[in-house]
């Protein structure tokens, strides 16, 4: 048991759960992401919109493995940073751009990227918000944009500057548009006195509620508050073109504007494979109940790279999914060590929490439902207590306190990185 290798390849919420698990198995566990930190994910959009540095919601990888071995007696854990390019079943190889590695049993953790669902432009055109990079360049835009127009005397220039859309009505769209209301409110408004009436928001959505995966009055709720707080939103309304300075619609509108920020949908981020394995809707790996390729019996999915069905549904690919399947693969693995039977993945669903800012937000425990001051404060309270690291915990802490009582965003600077 000692001489078996497992590779992770990912360092999201699955992967690193699954490093973790199996810190003590007696494993050679190998975690490899091309990055050297984790992105704490659900908080990418306050990086974007200026409330929180980049820093606070990246955590070292290295730092959370150094944990283990202070926590157990010299855990056969490892990190490399590499990008994969490719992975043999046949051979049980994975090749990164810096050496090739064996394993017995392979998870892959890969996580997703956002889907443009072939409309024309939207990829050249439209911000994608999945990793801290493009949060970053979000915010130098809209910071930009704000500089632009200040010094703007055409006024159709102006207002397209300062008209902000947003594609999709999820989670993440109700976010973003809600933390630039909280943005606008703040001292922002001493800033560019001037330009704040001339500022719209804009939230697109080609269903016909937003929050579809929570129940309707909830997505009811969040659209009258998105009302009041000055957002337009357009409901079963598709975007059929994006360019450099409009979004076109379904409905032959089209909106002048300088920034699209795309948060309608995502596909699986899967690794280059040499066999071909079994895909359902937006390129998932197809797994069986216990989380194994249906293909490789020594090679599991988790997270949003793996399509899983409960009850008759998809799941919907949250954290809290990818970090129970993380514990699931680990016990699978270990049993498989042990002779077992791998077991089947049974996720049990804590409830759905989504903030819409201005100190509101909706949520779902159980067959109970919240509005307002309360689900946004839990939102709060969940988000900081997962957070990985007590310093990234206290410095988002106060980040918050002095954003909602000064009402003021903390970072604003435009920083533009040059290549040496």
């Amino acid at each position: 048991m000692n001489s078996r290798r497992v590779v992770i390849i990912g360092a999201g919420f699955g992967g690193l759960q699954a490093t973790q698990s199996l810190a003590d198995s007696g494993a050679d566990v190998l975690l490899i992401d091309r990055n050297n930190y984790h992105t704490f994910v659900p908080l990418l959009y306050q990086v974007a919109t200026g409330q929180l540095e980049p820093e606070y919601i990246a955590y070292p990888i290295r730092t959370i493995l150094r944990r283990f071995s202070f926590l157990r007696n010299k855990p056969k854990v490892q990190f490399l940073m590499a990008e994969v390019e490719q992975i043999d079943f046949s051979r049980q190889t994975v090749e990164t751009d810096s050496c090739v590695i064996t394993y017995d049993f392979l998870v892959l953790a890969t996580g997703s990227r956002t889907q443009f669902f072939g409309v024309p432009g939207a990829s050249e055109y439209a911000f994608s918000m999945r990793t801290l990079e493009e949060a970053i360049v979000i915010r130098n835009h809209i910071f930009s944009c704000f500089e632009r127009a200040i010094q703007e005397s055409d006024s159709s220039r102006r207002q397209q500057l300062l008209t902000f859309t947003i594609v999709g009505g999820g989670p993440t769209g109700v976010e973003v548009v809600g933390a630039f209301v909280e943005m606008l409110r703040g001292h922002l408004r001493r800033d560019y006195r001037i330009l704040l009436k001339e500022v719209r928001l804009i939230l697109v959505q080609s269903g016909d509620r937003l929050l579809a995966d929570l129940p309707k009055k909830l997505g009811a709720y969040t659209y009258k508050r998105l009302h009041q707080l000055g957002v337009k939103v357009y409901l079963q309304t598709k975007v059929i073109r994006v360019t450099f300075e409009s979004l076109h619609l379904q409905n032959h509108e089209v909106i002048s504007t300088a920034t699209v920020i795309w948060t309608a949908g995502l596909e699986a981020n899967s690794p280059t494979i040499s066999q071909q394995v079994s895909l359902a809707n937006k390129g998932k790996l197809l797994v069986h109940p216990t989380l194994q390729l249906l293909e490789q019996p020594n090679v599991y999915a988790i997270g949003d790279l793996a399509y899983v069905e409960q009850n008759g549904k998809p799941l919907t690919g949250v954290a809290p999914e990818a970090v129970q399947q993380g514990v699931a693969v680990a016990r699978n693995i270990q049993r498989e060590f042990r002779g077992k039977s791998p077991k089947h993945f049974s996720y049990f669903n804590k409830g759905r929490l989504a903030i819409i800012g201005c100190y509101s937000g909706v949520g779902k425990i159980g067959a109970f439902t919240f509005t307002g001051c309360l689900a946004w404060l839990m939102w709060l309270g969940v988000h900081l207590v997962y957070l990985p690291g007590y310093r990234s915990r206290l410095l988002v802490l106060l980040t918050w306190l002095y954003t909602y009582l000064l009402r003021d965003r903390p970072v604003r600077l435009i920083l533009s990185v040059k290549e040496r």
